[in-house]
Order: C-alpha cells, then sequence, then structure tokens
C-alpha cells in the first residue's frame, strides 16, 4: 500500500516562511512526477508546482519567485519552500505522486491527506 504523507504545514505570518515535506512510503518501483496543489475554502483544488524525474520544475504563476520545489529521490520526497507568504497562499496543501508499484503495472497518480498552511496578516 502506497502513503504519501505530508508535514511542515502550519501558521504563519505575512512574509514569512515555511517548507512543507511529503514522503512516500510502501511498495514503489518508480516514482515520475510529483507536486503540490492546494485548495483555499470556496474554491477549486489548482497546481502550485511541479517537478519531473529528471528535474524540470513549474510553478504556477501566483507562486513564482517565492516557492521552490524540490525532490530527494534517495528519500522518495518531494519539498516545498514557500517564503514571502501571502494571506491568500492560505490553503489546504496536498502532494502528489505518479509511480508505478511494479515494473509490469501501469503509472498511477497518488494523493496525499493534505496540511493546512495559515498566513496572517
Amino acid at each position: 500500500q502506497v502513503q504519501l504523507v505530508e508535514s511542515g504545514g502550519g501558521l504563519a505570518q505575512y512574509g514569512g516562511s515555511l517548507r512543507l515535506s511529503c514522503a512516500a512510503s510502501g511498495v514503489i518501483s518508480r516514482i515520475y512526477n510529483m507536486g503540490w496543489y492546494r485548495q483555499a475554502p470556496g474554491k477549486e483544488r489548482e497546481l502550485v508546482a511541479g517537478i519531473t524525474s529528471a528535474g524540470s520544475t513549474n510553478y504556477a504563476d501566483s507562486v513564482k519567485g517565492r516557492f521552490t520545489i524540490s525532490r530527494d529521490d534517495a528519500k522518495k520526497t518531494v519539498y516545498l519552500q514557500m517564503n514571502s507568504l501571502k494571506p491568500e497562499d492560505t490553503a489546504v496543501y496536498y502532494c502528489n505522486a505518479d509511480l508505478r508499484t511494479d515494473p509490469s503495472r501501469v503509472v498511477r497518480k497518488y494523493w496525499g491527506q493534505g496540511t493546512q498552511v495559515t498566513v496572517s496578516s
């Protein structure tokens, strides 16, 4: 059973920083793309940042220059460094990963349970 477990969320002040981590565990053959999404109350879930297995990254316009996504494949972990936080960054943050549990299996997308980030003004 594959699990993605996020950590690092919490309360931050305007202009502050937080670092989110998401560790994958279980029977995993290979991890491909990994990413972070967020969902604010009353809004749809949106992509924040993504990173490929080759290390290519992409970001939502709203976080470019402030957030940095990275990964450590040996630890099966993806990170999101969030700087210059704003109240509008307040949301539940979810990580995801496209992975195979076995070379013969298809690639599936897995999600973490989410971690709350609250930024006060």
